[in-house]
């Protein structure tokens, strides 16, 4: 069995260790595939679905942006996860990232 298939047996089994290891970030990060761009757009799109508030975004965003992401990349994130999400989630996203981004967006116009 190699490692991703003991991690995916562990985390369906709700293996205590390897959840908190998932969750504080510990698991096999230097064996990791994504790299930390995308690692963190990933991450914005699991927040979009969520309905995450705007300084998580803005912290994920920060991050992503560091981690050598444009600003077109964050905002295709949004595009992408659209249909998935919903159109509900997208409105309610949009003004919530372009505040993370540094946008200031009027809902009225």
């Amino acid at each position: 069995m190699d490692e991703v298939e003991r991690l995916l047996r562990r985390l369906a089994l709700n293996d205590e260790e390897s959840v908190q290891g998932v969750l504080a970030q510990r698991v096999s990060r230097s064996t990791a595939v994504l790299d930390r761009k995308v690692d963190l757009l990933v991450r914005l799109g699991a927040l979009v679905a969520l309905g995450a508030s705007t300084s998580s975004l803005r912290n994920t965003v920060r991050d992503a942006l560091a981690a050598g992401a444009c600003e077109s990349e964050i905002v295709e994130v949004l595009v992408a996860v659209g249909p998935a999400v919903g159109l509900a989630r997208v409105v309610v996203a949009a003004p919530r990232l372009a505040t993370a981004l540094g946008y200031e967006i009027d809902a009225d116009e």
